[in-house]
């Protein structure tokens, strides 16, 4: 018997839609509301029985695909995974590691944007990393993720030279 491995993003942004995104750096209007749809979807299946605070989260790669994360609680409290960490999982493991922009949203009328730990995660993919924190009525802010975490340490970092090595 042969197992085939298969890719299974969310959703998939149009190559014309995609091609405007990259040239120019920034979502179109559209896509906005996409990501914040597909982050509300996220929510829906956020497993959240301690805390009752859902977040859902949507990764756009540069691949065009769009990954789904929820939060996942575990009554080991240092096991629960946020909905960006999920996402980005979900992603990573499926082949796709080149970002674009994360869509975060919760149930609550406030601007919440992701954890520190998130922060120094997404760190990983890149500083240019749009950061959209989505209120339920689908407003939003929109920063560069080097502006949520200024003076993070990431990947760069470990090529710097060190003394005594």
């Amino acid at each position: 018997m042969s197992v085939q491995a298969i890719s299974s993003p969310n959703a998939r942004v149009p190559t014309d839609v995609l091609k405007k995104v990259l040239e120019s750096g920034e979502l179109t209007q559209d896509l906005e509301k996409r990501l914040f749809e597909l982050a509300s979807v996220a929510k829906t299946r956020s497993y959240s029985p301690y805390s009752k605070f859902r977040v859902g989260a949507a990764v756009l790669a540069k691949s065009g695909n769009i990954w789904l994360g929820c939060n996942v609680e575990s009554a080991s409290y240092g096991a629960t995974r946020c909905a960006e960490q999920t996402a980005f999982l979900k992603a990573v493991s499926d082949g796709d590691n080149r970002f674009i922009a994360v869509g975060v949203t919760t149930d609550t009328d406030a601007y919440i944007s992701p954890c520190g730990i998130c922060r120094q995660f997404m760190v990983e993919w890149g500083k240019e990393l749009l950061v959209y924190n989505f209120k339920p009525d689908g407003s939003f802010r929109k920063y560069k993720l080097k502006d949520l975490l200024p003076d993070s340490f990431g990947p760069d970092d470990l090529d710097r030279p060190r003394e005594g090595i």
